[in-house]
């Protein structure tokens, strides 16, 4: 049975949105199921492990058959080392460090606004740093649009931090989750990087430079871990959920959805993530929704839209890594 072109890219885009969403639902729910921020990150490295480095393999295998020398970090990459350094550092490993420990400070609300609301930001920065990228009058208003849901959002946890709150290291914690990926997509695009490459690269840095270093610093009890505390099926669901869903899944879905809708409905059906999670964060986890989240989730989401549509072209280069903090493979569908 062979489905239409239009039903694969509805298809692709209900999951990547319910993917995404569900990203930020998730890993804040997972706080009160047992397991630590890096017991989480494992379960994910591992889970998208389990499927990208043996599809690294086999991809790469015509290429060892004629002798050529491909790849790195023991035959894992099908990329050159540097970039892999360079990607899997910011985008496999940071990333995912960074934004599991924000979801044991701060609500998943917040990280609704902060993830996707300041990506655009850093990436418009890094890019006219490192790229020398110009920044057209549409994408800057449509980023002072962002900066100031943002400063809504994380100005009050700020302030509220001299009362002796700690949703602050949360919500800096999602900002700078957010800053590492927008690193990511610089250097993707600098170098020109495949999608599917790209991201079996950070997959195998994380896995090469996480994986063992973890498991020698639980073992010499520098580290503490609730692994042997929780159920093997939390373990398992997070592996299949973090690592095969929004690693893997949600990857091939953004990168069919693209190629239907294109790069800029593409990003503005994807607009919907912030506005969803903070609703499922009500909706599921019984978080309060304030009237500074509120208008803060209307102007990221403003500022979101405001940008792709006024300005369609820049859109399609840089836009897609909006909302692409959800998860890193999402914005390597695009260019990555």
């Amino acid at each position: 049975m062979r489905f239409s072109s239009k039903t694969i890219g509805v298809a692709s885009a209900v999951i990547t949105v319910l993917i995404w969403t569900g990203f930020i639902v998730v890993s804040r729910a997972s706080v009160a199921r047992g397991l630590l921020p890096l017991d989480i990150a494992l379960a994910r490295i591992l889970g998208a492990s389990s499927i990208l480095l043996p599809w690294a393999w086999w991809l790469m295998r015509p290429a060892r058959q004629t002798g050529q020398k491909v790849g790195s970090l023991f035959g894992l990459s099908p990329l050159p080392l540097a970039p892999t350094l360079q990607a899997g550092l910011l985008g496999g490993l940071l990333y995912a460090v960074l934004a599991y420990s924000g979801f044991f400070f701060a609500p998943a609300s917040h990280a609704s606004v902060l993830m996707p609301g300041s990506l655009p930001l850093w990436t418009t920065l890094l890019a006219w740093l490192v790229l020398r990228e110009k920044v057209s009058s549409a994408r800057a208003v449509g980023l002072g649009f962002i900066v100031l849901g943002d400063l809504l959002v994380g100005g009050v946890s700020l302030l509220k931090a001299f009362e002796g709150g700690e949703v602050w290291k949360g919500d800096l914690l999602f900002m700078l989750a957010a800053c590492c990926w927008a690193g990511y997509s610089v250097t993707v695009r600098r170098h020109g990087l495949d999608a599917v490459r790209a991201t079996m690269a950070i997959t195998a840095f994380a896995f090469v430079s996480f994986v063992p270093v973890y498991g020698v610093l639980i073992g010499m009890g520098v580290l503490p871990t609730h692994l042997p505390q929780v159920p093997w099926t939390e373990v398992v669901f997070q592996a299949v959920f973090q690592g095969m869903g929004s690693v893997v899944i949600s990857g091939i879905t953004f990168t069919q959805m693209v190629r239907h809708f294109g790069p800029v409905r593409s990003t503005m059906i994807t607009a919907l993530v912030p506005g969803l999670s903070a609703l499922g964060a009500v909706w599921f986890l019984g978080e309060p929704m304030h009237w500074n989240l509120l208008a803060g989730l209307a102007l990221v989401t403003s500022g979101i839209l405001f940008g792709v549509r006024q300005a369609a072209k820049p859109a399609v280069a840089t836009i897609p890594t909006v909302i692409a903090a959800v998860t890193p493979v999402a914005e390597v569908g695009v260019r990555p």
